[in-house]
């Protein structure tokens, strides 16, 4: 019987000095040689509590398996088939606090590298040639359902809902289908092509896509029962409204949220700048307020922009960052700076409006507050400046409220969140389903994933119950 692996095969990048100054993918993906290594790395649990940490449920097992078999094609399958962003979720999914983090294999050792996998099984398949003629399955059920937002939790709706026979529409209000998976990540993080080929997977499931439509301006919910003939809505606008922090200066010139500073960058690709028409101003050092992954995504784009220096000021500690520890590790490589219990007061500017500083104040960790984590506390007296030209907020977002707003009959929170039942992720007004950041605020995009799932699971139901096949 040939020796269990203990390590957890390595994923292969890219050299840090080179791949700072390009918007190319940084991990370079396992080759076929380091995907069955890792694969037989599973212990082949009979009670495999891996899936229970997987939003979408995906057969982890199963899949594995496949692989260590050799059989790239089946494991490629049983992905498909429980999860239509596959591809995308294996690059950009915190595993390690998930289906990782579960793995029997972490109890002595490091856990199976079960993104790594999931991601090299979803690259060789999106690389083989298609199956069929290309064109779009017909659907066989009479129920057309409308997808508001092309984000995760749309798309992973869409595609069991067209797996299941329905016509599905999905009205995208950018002039390009992603949402954030476009607008948000960065290209060196999940590059387009990715994104785009996952898009004509769930063309030829046959789903249509509709560009440049604002549900609640363009077209109405009612509109889209009333008129146009939908029997369900799924809302999946994610949390697109950026938060700041109400700070003297934050109007100056050279101040961007994350959301513009991110999208001028990877929608409208101003790092093509000028042979595209969005400019995006990056100084020479840049200061990014902030330890999420999307600060970690604001502050190495700006070194690919032409930053000399760039940093991240938070005012907790390394301990309570939230970003993953491979894209924190992944911005240490590339030279960022990060500057630990330091919460910005006041953006410095000069006479012709731009910024020349960030005014902090250092701090301390006092008790627990309400998130869990270590409560910061101002040291009095300890403001410095730190000389800047761009400052880029990435403390978080919020729902839009422009569908809401037009639509009373669908219940919010207090900070603007969808309110929908747990289990259906049904709203308060009948047959308008919501999932994903839209109701639970700025998350992961394989927990958006999953409410879509369960949501499509649930349209699926309720319709079938009064209606026949086409």
């Amino acid at each position: 019987m040939p020796v269990k692996r203990i390590d957890k095969t390595a994923m292969p990048e890219r050299n840090a000095k080179q791949r700072a100054r390009d918007f190319s993918e940084v991990n370079e993906g396992y080759r076929y040689e380091h995907a069955l290594f890792e694969a037989e790395r599973c212990l082949r649990c009979q009670d495999p509590v891996c899936v229970e940490g997987c939003p979408v449920r995906v057969p982890i097992d199963k899949f594995i398996h496949r692989v260590a078999a050799r059989d790239l094609a089946g494991a490629a399958q049983i992905l498909r088939d429980a999860n239509p962003l596959s591809s995308i979720c294996g690059r950009v999914c915190p595993q390690e606090m998930q289906c990782e983090k579960n793995c029997h294999m972490g109890a002595r050792y490091r856990p199976v590298a079960i993104g790594h996998l999931e991601r090299f099984v979803s690259d060789w398949a999106q690389g083989q040639p298609l199956t069929t003629n290309g064109q779009a399955k017909k659907p066989w059920r009479a129920e057309k359902v409308a997808i508001v937002g092309s984000g995760p939790s749309g798309l992973v709706c869409a595609g069991e809902l067209a797996r299941l026979g329905h016509p599905v529409t999905v009205f995208e209000a950018l002039h390009a289908p992603g949402g954030v998976l476009r607008y948000g990540i960065p290209e060196f993080r999940l590059p387009n092509r990715i994104l785009d080929a996952e898009l004509d997977g769930l063309r030829r499931l046959g789903v249509e896509f509709v560009n440049n439509v604002i549900i609640g301006k363009t077209l109405t919910l009612d509109q889209l029962f009333d008129e146009m003939g939908y029997s369900a809505v799924f809302i999946g606008t994610g949390a697109g409204l950026p938060k700041f922090m109400n700070i003297p200066g934050e109007g100056l010139n050279g101040v961007y949220s994350a959301n513009e500073f991110l999208t001028r960058i990877n929608l409208m690709q101003a790092s093509s700048f000028p042979h595209v028409d969005t400019p995006v101003e990056v100084g020479k050092r840049v200061a990014v307020i902030g330890s999420g992954n999307t600060a970690m995504d604001c502050v190495r784009s700006s070194l690919r922009m032409g930053a000399e220096e760039a940093m991240v000021v938070y005012r907790r500690s390394e301990k309570e960052m939230s970003a993953r520890v491979e894209e924190y590790h992944h911005a240490i490589e590339e030279g960022v700076k990060f500057l630990w219990l330091n919460n910005p007061v006041e953006v410095m500017g000069d006479d012709k409006g731009w910024v020349t500083g960030l005014k902090c104040m250092k701090m301390e960790l006092g008790a627990p507050d309400d998130s869990g984590r270590a409560r910061p506390v101002p040291i009095k007296g300890s403001e410095f400046v730190i000389p800047v030209d761009t400052v880029v907020l990435a403390i978080g977002t919020t729902p839009n409220p422009l569908l809401t707003r037009a639509n009373k009959d669908i219940r919010t929170t207090k900070w603007g969140g969808l309110m929908v039942d747990e289990g259906t992720g049904e709203t308060s007004r009948r047959r308008v389903y919501a999932g994903g950041d839209a109701v639970t605020g700025a998350a992961t995009v394989i927990l958006a994933a999953g409410a879509g799932k369960r949501a499509a699971t649930a349209i699926h139901e309720d319709l079938v119950k009064e209606a026949q096949p086409v």
